[in-house]
């Protein structure tokens, strides 16, 4: 289990954030260490930013110290940009597949701990953890956004399948379709385009070149159909003996008879 604990964090809207990252990538706990605001929770910031996220203030569980927040966790992290003392700050990355085994094991809790927005974590908070990390950034600003730290440390330990939208596959373009394509395209280009006999080879060379060896899609020949007759081209499928549609048509009779036999066994019903 994975538990996120805030030390006196001061902005609602950070907090409002983390609520949702942490619905983003769950189950998650959230603990809340003394905040600054007393008004956090019922901030407008904090509702505007953890909007659509049900019984956003109830995840949020306010303590009053770190040492209650880690009273039953297994494990703790610091997440921490300045050195503290003499303690060893490992880079995240290094750590990350460990804690990820740990924090996902039902009979562990392991609490990722991040400072206030200005401060971080002070000596008396990393005093009380286990590990110390920092995630890793580049010179030009070494800076990271509470909300945004959290977010980059629950989006590597999600382990649980990914939510993605269904999306319908591409129609790829058959062989037959193809070959229809790169002869519509010679005719149009080659016949109506070309200047001269040495264009036209170039030009007949390239398509053969390009459309015969390019990932298409249907709708990119019937794009390309489209340009080929504004230019003039007139080739037809059956000018090369190719039925393009004669699949669809079976499809469709296929269809239009499987319609007419449950209509016909409604009607049989009706009768008895």
């Amino acid at each position: 289990m994975k538990r996120i604990v805030l030390v006196r964090p001061s902005g609602p809207r950070n907090v409002g954030t983390i609520v949702r990252v942490c619905a983003n990538f769950g189950p998650v706990e959230l603990r809340i260490v003394a905040p600054e605001r007393p008004s956090l929770l019922v901030h407008p910031e904090f509702e505007q930013m953890s909007h659509g996220v049900p019984d956003a203030r109830e995840r949020c569980v306010i303590v009053g110290t770190l040492q209650e927040a880690l009273a039953d966790c297994t494990g703790s992290i610091g997440f921490t940009a300045r050195s503290r003392g003499q303690r060893r700050r490992d880079d995240w990355r290094a750590v990350r597949e460990d804690t990820s085994e740990r924090a996902n094991d039902p009979d562990q809790r392991i609490a990722l701990v991040f400072g206030n927005e200005v401060t971080g974590l002070e000596i008396v908070d990393t005093d009380q953890l286990q590990t110390l990390v920092h995630i890793a950034t580049s010179p030009e600003h070494s800076s990271l956004n509470l909300a945004m730290s959290v977010g980059i440390v629950l989006a590597d330990l999600f382990t649980a399948p990914r939510v993605k939208k269904r999306e319908r596959p591409p129609k790829l373009l058959s062989g037959e379709a193809r070959e229809y394509l790169k002869a519509g395209l010679k005719e149009a280009f080659g016949d109506h385009v070309a200047q001269s006999a040495a264009a036209r080879e170039d030009i007949l060379e390239s398509i053969e070149r390009v459309f015969s060896r390019a990932p298409l899609e249907d709708r990119d020949a019937r794009a390309w159909h489209l340009m080929a007759r504004a230019l003039g081209g007139t080739l037809k499928p059956n000018d090369l003996g190719l039925k393009l549609h004669e699949k669809r048509g079976r499809r469709k009779a296929a269809q239009e008879k499987a319609r007419k036999r449950d209509g016909d066994a409604r009607d049989s019903g009706a009768t008895d």
